[in-house]
């Protein structure tokens, strides 16, 4: 399978991206935080509001059942918990890990929740970069570093780096 996965913190980019990406290759784009509300009929904070594991067990079986070929799929930044799930998108796919560092991160984001973060009580961005990143780059069969560039300079190294592989 020739798909290719976005993983990496919320505000890294992955749907921003991946749409561009998209066109760019003449593939579909999926945004599976999407495809989540659409097979739960309801948004991702209220499935978030009924508990961290409720959202972690939706996230793997939506993930782990994604069937698509020449798609760009943007995953939400919680993916890297559910292995069922990353395991299936390394099968059919490349995983592209859009790496920036917690400082440029903070700076994009604002304020989490409103963001539909996955966030256990009283855990910061610092906490989740922390912990998120070794999983991220355990996953990843590519990192783009995205510290400094914009969208065009990502997608440019993204293409070249996926050309080479």
């Amino acid at each position: 399978m020739n798909n290719i996965t976005l993983i990496g913190m919320p505000g890294a980019g992955k749907s921003t991206i991946g749409v561009v990406l998209a066109k760019v290759l003449g593939y579909q784009f999926l945004d599976s935080d999407l495809l989540i509300q659409k097979q739960e009929k309801r948004r991702l904070s209220e499935i978030i509001e009924e508990g961290y594991k409720g959202f972690k067990d939706v996230e793997n079986r939506v993930n782990a059942s994604i069937e698509a070929e020449n798609t760009v799929i943007a995953t939400g930044g919680s993916v890297v918990y559910c292995e069922e799930a990353m395991e299936h998108l390394k099968s059919i796919g490349t995983v592209v890990y859009l790496k920036l560092s917690l400082n440029a991160l903070s700076k994009r984001l604002g304020n989490l929740k409103g963001r539909g973060v996955l966030l256990r009580e009283g855990q910061t961005l610092t906490n989740l970069y922390e912990e998120r990143t070794p999983l991220y780059e355990k996953y990843a069969d590519i990192v783009i570093d995205e510290e400094g560039k914009d969208l065009e300079a990502s997608l440019e190294i993204l293409l070249k780096t996926l050309k080479e592989k």
